[in-house]
């Protein structure tokens, strides 16, 4: 498989209740140190067990029961084979993860979310998007990006194709190679438990603190209360962002909030509730909301936010405790000086 130098930017974003029979018994955390072949039989068998649940999909928490081992869709768009939008070393992420080689982005089509001012709608909720892809294919892709020097693999929107990547990553039998999660924050804790070991870095969005806008612009009234909860168990088992001495973040959970106009996100409540997990959760304010897709006619989020707003939302995380925003971290000054000295 090629790799291009950089990828295209992309970006980054039922029935209700427990699934039949009671909630699953939590599966045992990977632990570190395993031997390669031991770790992709645990990775295969959680593999095994996620596959089982898409016969009737209770993988996300919408619980939407359709049958994607047979072919069905639910709000996610996608069967049984996870569909791949693109593939390459990304420079527009975070500072952490880009370091100089960029981080190994795999872009999947669809999503549990579908929101109504995406970015990437015609990627996440285009008809068709992307191209299926088998597990053999995929891990192909994550070895190609390990070999091109990737920092890490940045798995983007992949919370309804868990068991699609939990089966490539056993095929492709990666070492010493960070795995990130990059998703929307609407995830379910019986999910979780199936990457508790596998993923390194959790880097989850944290779009609204209120059921109001979360039902109008996402149809997820549910999702403050659940992504919190998702947070909460992300936060668990990785503990806070550990960056190494080259600036590259090796473990941990990196929170991404979008600043939306007229105060929607509810930031002042995402913020304190973020700095009681702890005031060293690293998290990126983001400014750079803009109405795409349905949004722009909105007469709320019709609008990017004003400087005032976003400088707002950047004060409410300080005043709220936390100590570690993205961009005023020690180590991302230092690299600033590295470049400008042309020592980087």
């Amino acid at each position: 498989l090629d790799i291009p130098r950089r990828s295209r930017g992309l970006g980054g974003p039922g029935r209700r209740g427990g699934p039949r029979g009671g909630r699953p018994a939590a599966p045992a955390p990977i632990r570190t140190g395993l031997a390669l072949s031991d770790r992709a039989r645990m990775l295969s068998a959680r593999a095994a067990d996620a596959v089982a649940r898409l016969a009737s999909c209770d993988l996300c928490p919408r619980r939407c029961g359709a049958n994607r081992s047979a072919g069905e869709t639910g709000v996610c768009a996608t069967g049984r084979l996870a569909r791949v939008a693109s593939f390459g070393p990304h420079f527009g992420e975070e500072d952490p993860l880009v370091g100089r080689h960029g981080s190994g982005t795999v872009f999947f089509a669809g999503c549990n979310l579908n929101c109504s001012f995406c970015q990437n709608a015609d990627t996440s909720q285009g008809p068709g998007a992307g191209r299926e892809m088998t597990a053999g294919q995929i891990a192909r892709i994550f070895t190609a990006l390990r070999e091109a020097g990737c920092h890490n693999l940045n798995l983007v929107t992949p919370t309804h194709v868990l068991p699609q990547v939990l089966e490539a990553l056993a095929a492709a039998r990666l070492e010493r190679f960070a795995i990130v999660w990059n998703c929307g924050g609407y995830e379910s804790l019986d999910a979780l438990a199936l990457l508790d070991g596998v993923v390194d870095i959790y880097m989850p969005d944290l779009k609204f603190a209120d059921s109001a806008p979360a039902a109008e612009f996402c149809r997820a009234p549910d999702y403050a209360e659940t992504a919190r909860a998702a947070v909460t168990e992300m936060h668990r088992q990785v503990g806070d962002l550990e960056i190494d001495d080259r600036g590259i973040a090796v473990r941990g959970l990196l929170v991404r909030h979008l600043v939306m106009p007229n105060g929607l996100a509810g930031t002042d409540a995402s913020m304190r509730f973020l700095a009681s997990l702890s005031p060293r959760t690293y998290v990126n304010v983001m400014g750079q909301y803009r109405p795409e897709h349905i949004a722009a006619a909105h007469p709320t989020i019709g609008r990017r936010p004003r400087r005032d707003e976003i400088e707002r939302a950047r004060e409410a995380a300080r005043a709220a405790g936390l100590q570690r925003l993205d961009g005023e971290e020690p180590f991302a000054r230092r690299r600033i000086a590295r470049v400008v000295a042309g020592r980087d």
